[in-house]
């Protein structure tokens, strides 16, 4: 399992286009990944949980990723988090 803890500075947070790219980029991964913020925690390869989350700009998450190329999943989607997407 790997877990790093990553602010959001997209500008527009998870948001519509931005969430949608984000789960298709979790997507790719052959492992599971999670997003955390606050108590609540989601399947970063689904929509509706990630929108569900209401992160904006500044907030603190962790990422969580368990399986074979989760070192590798974790990097690509805080990359995605330290910048506007779209």
């Amino acid at each position: 399992m790997f877990n790093k803890e990553v602010t959001v500075r997209c500008e527009s947070g998870l948001h519509n286009k931005q969430a949608t790219y984000f789960v298709q980029r979790a997507n790719e991964f052959d492992c599971s990944v999670w997003l955390e913020s606050g108590n609540r925690k989601m399947n970063a390869k689904s929509l509706l949980g990630i929108m569900s989350l209401g992160i904006v700009t500044g907030t603190t998450v962790n990422l969580i990723a368990s399986g074979t190329d989760a070192e590798e999943a974790v990097a690509a989607l805080e990359a995605l988090l330290q910048r506007d997407i779209f």
